[in-house]
């Protein structure tokens, strides 16, 4: 109940979003409605192998699968702009590396690195556990906080946790093998990630239990981009497109990729950027730092 795709359809601009590892398109749905109301196409597909519900396959084929969806997408709209959270937002970048003529990428908690908060200490192990002799029947399974610092939205995800081992966020556990693919993944994306030449906005909790900022710092450095810009945010956690701060997640998405089709279109932007208390808040710790 958790698999099927989500598109509006919109205007000449269109966005790809992509969730993150063995996850849903519902945990993209508040920012996706919030692009398709500026008026952009916006297309959140699951993808067989990777989302929720299918035997995982290869991390390439996660890439090839991606970038059909955006070539879809090309062949249609003037514009194609990228939006991936978590494992998504490495996925998006792994098709910018590829598809040159990317408009703009909203990289939402990047993973490269699995080193937040809540990961357990012998993670780095996970390698060696996946080469052992039924190694491949470990799974890791999600606990509190669920990438949610929001409460409410925790306990309803906890409770469709446990009634369908599964919640709009993704599975309750993952295979070793899809978090294996993931790492190989991450570190083919790391490695070349200067030819991310595309307008790129990276936003990201301070306190992601599943990430640190460290993995947006090496996203900032790493791409190629002409234009790019980091926001960091006080009061969420990893899953950005649902927690506290996703109304400042959509806003700076869709004024980031406003500002970038402006860019590569030539025409002329008067809308006014609103700014949260929040993200003030944030870009004053930033500064800070």
């Amino acid at each position: 109940m958790f698999q099927e795709d989500i598109f509006y359809k919109g205007g000449e601009h269109a966005v790809l979003m992509l969730p993150g590892l063995s996850s849903t398109p519902l945990e993209m749905r508040p920012v996706a409605k919030a692009l398709h109301r500026d008026g952009y196409t916006v297309s959140v597909p699951h993808i067989e192998g990777y989302g929720l519900g299918s035997p995982c396959t290869h991390w390439r084929e996660w890439i090839a699968a991606a970038r059909a969806k955006y070539r879809e997408l090309r062949d249609t709209h003037e514009t194609v702009s990228l939006c991936g959270l978590s494992m998504g937002a490495t996925l998006s970048l792994a098709v910018a590396e590829e598809e040159p003529d990317v408009t703009a990428i909203s990289v939402l908690a990047v993973t490269l690195v699995y080193d937040g908060w809540t990961i357990p200490l012998a993670y780095p192990l996970l390698d060696l556990l996946y080469h052992l002799p039924f190694g491949n029947r470990y799974r890791y399974y999600e606990k509190a906080p669920f990438g949610l610092k929001n409460e409410r939205l925790r306990a309803r995800v906890e409770k469709s946790m446990s009634m369908h081992d599964a919640s709009e966020i993704g599975s309750a556990s993952l295979p070793i093998e899809h978090l294996y693919n993931a790492r190989r993944l991450a570190s083919h994306v790391r490695n070349r990630l200067d030819r991310v030449t595309a307008d790129c906005l990276i936003v990201h909790a301070v306190d992601d239990d599943t990430a640190s900022p460290h993995n947006a710092r090496i996203v900032y450095n790493g791409v190629s981009s002409e234009v790019k810009q980091k926001c960091l945010l006080g009061e969420s956690y990893h899953i950005l497109t649902m927690d506290n701060e996703r109304e400042t997640v959509a806003d700076e998405t869709r004024r980031f990729f406003r500002d970038a089709v402006a860019r590569r279109t030539g025409a002329a932007t008067t809308e006014t950027r609103i700014i949260s208390k929040a993200l003030l808040r944030a870009k004053r710790r930033e500064a800070a730092a």
